[in-house]
């Protein structure tokens, strides 16, 4: 399944982003609100499972809680620039780490560091990126995790193209992918156009 959300805050921030005149604070800023805003979205129709509270009345109150781990999984760098914003929705939600590049000149992907927490294998798995481009890197890291025997895995990035979306829905189709906006193409060097440039140096204020 493949969505993108068409909703006024997320559209309005993302053209901030796209700007090049914003500066890096700006930019990670509204990443944070757009991921929170994504998330919220996404877990509309996560499963909870009942709670029962005594509330300060002294009354009890038959409610609900989350029933399974949700981690978050960013692909470094650019990645981590989504995890504050979830957190900040969900709190209790732990992290792992994918860290990967690309060489440009051959468009490889070059993995040097994988850590995720011990949950149980059916935990709501959030892999975080804000491009998807090629969708190597993605396939990459949903491969490496559908091998650890995890078997729900949802892939959120803010802008995307046709074939990186057809790459992961060919080879992960039970994959969920979640847009923030589908853009026009690539470039020859396999960059999203209009996009918003290389989000890695935008948020953390790097040049090449």
């Amino acid at each position: 399944m493949v969505k993108i959300f068409q909703h006024p805050l997320i559209n309005a921030k993302l053209t901030k982003m796209r700007d090049k005149e914003t500066t890096h604070n700006e930019f990670r800023q509204n990443l944070d609100e757009i991921s929170s805003l994504m998330v919220y979205e996404m877990l509309r129709d996560y499963q909870t499972k009942p709670l029962v509270v005594k509330t300060p009345t002294g009354e009890t109150f038959a409610g609900e809680q989350l029933d399974k781990e949700i981690v978050i999984i960013p692909i470094l760098r650019a990645g981590l620039g989504m995890v504050n914003g979830i957190l900040e929705l969900v709190p209790q939600a732990r992290v792992g780490h994918i860290g990967m590049y690309r060489i440009e000149e051959t468009a490889k992907v070059v993995e040097y560091f994988f850590k995720i927490p011990e949950v149980p294998k059916d935990s709501y798995i959030i892999i975080v990126d804000p491009m998807l481009a090629t969708g190597t890197s993605a396939s990459d890291a949903i491969y490496k995790l559908e091998k650890l025997g995890f078997t729900n895995i949802k892939l959120i990035c803010l802008v995307g193209v046709e074939k990186g979306i057809d790459k992961i829905t060919a080879e992960h189709p039970n994959v969920d992918i979640y847009l923030a906006s589908k853009d026009e193409k690539l470039n020859e060097n396999n960059y999203i156009l209009p996009g918003l440039g290389d989000a890695g140096d935008r948020v953390f204020g790097t040049k090449k």
